[in-house]
């Protein structure tokens, strides 16, 4: 099965554009889309639905990460993965891998995955660096706290804990360019936190990285608007495009087409603003 095009990480936002990661989850139990997706054939058919929508990258997960979601062996991740990854693969999109596991994400690459998407930023699984390194791929590292703590300096909690993640990304031998940071909003934090997170995103600038920002219908996009699940669509446009305003290079959904129409009106707005 031939291996997903190689990801080329977004430049300067103009004349670029934020890229957009479509979320394939084939778990029965993700807070958003749980079980509609974890079929094998089902899950094709969103993948290439998404990819006709304007996805630049897809993301697959086998376990959710959502709070309090149990956790899955390595063998029934696997299990879910293994029927759809190759395939999903040889749709020719780049294909991110959403797991927390050095085994997962090698089988993952082999399979054809050029990212892998750790929401512990390499510091869970001890041997999850050097399982990027050895695979050549792109990670991206994201903040996450076992618990939320209201009196909390988040941003110096985030800058504290990525400072980490590149430490270990770069004794295991991951380049700088293949790296990618997530403040991962909706992760050990409050409501307010993951607002002043946003507010204050451009720091995250500092450390010279990308920035990846997945507020995807989350709990805090409900709690702000009073809305249930689906009805979040508005409100994750409305973080999504503040976060590229901000910096954000990738915004991670599960709604493409509205957001690829989004960011390339916003692109086409900073194109206008660079005009003499």
């Amino acid at each position: 099965m031939p291996a997903c095009t190689a990801y080329e990480l977004p430049g300067s936002m103009p004349p670029g554009r934020a890229h957009v990661m479509g979320i394939l989850n084939v778990t029965p139990d993700s807070f958003s889309d749980g079980g509609r997706h974890d079929s094998g054939q089902a899950a094709l058919d969103h993948a290439r639905r998404m990819i006709a929508e304007g996805a630049d990258i897809l993301d697959i997960g086998g376990e959710s990460t959502r709070p309090g979601a149990p956790v899955v062996s390595p063998e029934d991740e696997w299990a879910r993965l293994a029927p759809v990854l190759p395939a999903v693969c040889a749709l020719g999109v780049p294909v991110s891998i959403d797991t927390y596991k050095a085994e997962i994400a090698r089988r993952a690459c082999a399979a054809g995955a050029v990212i892998v998407n750790d929401v512990w930023g390499l510091q869970k699984d001890p041997e999850m660096a050097d399982a990027v390194a050895e695979a050549g791929v792109h990670v991206v590292m994201m903040h996450n706290r076992l618990e939320t703590d209201p009196h909390l300096d988040v941003m110096s909690d985030i800058h504290r804990f990525f400072e980490r993640s590149m430490e270990l990304a770069g004794r295991a031998g991951i380049a700088r360019e293949r790296q990618i940071l997530d403040p991962g909003y909706g992760f050990g934090k409050t409501m307010d936190q993951n607002f002043v997170i946003l507010n204050r995103q451009d720091d995250l600038g500092r450390h010279g990285l990308p920035i990846l920002a997945g507020a995807s219908r989350k709990r805090m996009i409900g709690a702000a608007l009073d809305a249930e699940v689906g009805d979040r669509l508005f409100g994750s446009l409305a973080f999504h495009l503040l976060a590229v305003e901000r910096g954000a290079a990738i915004v991670r959904v599960h709604d493409v087409k509205p957001h690829a129409d989004a960011v390339r009106i916003q692109a086409a707005m900073r194109r206008e603003r660079i005009v003499p």
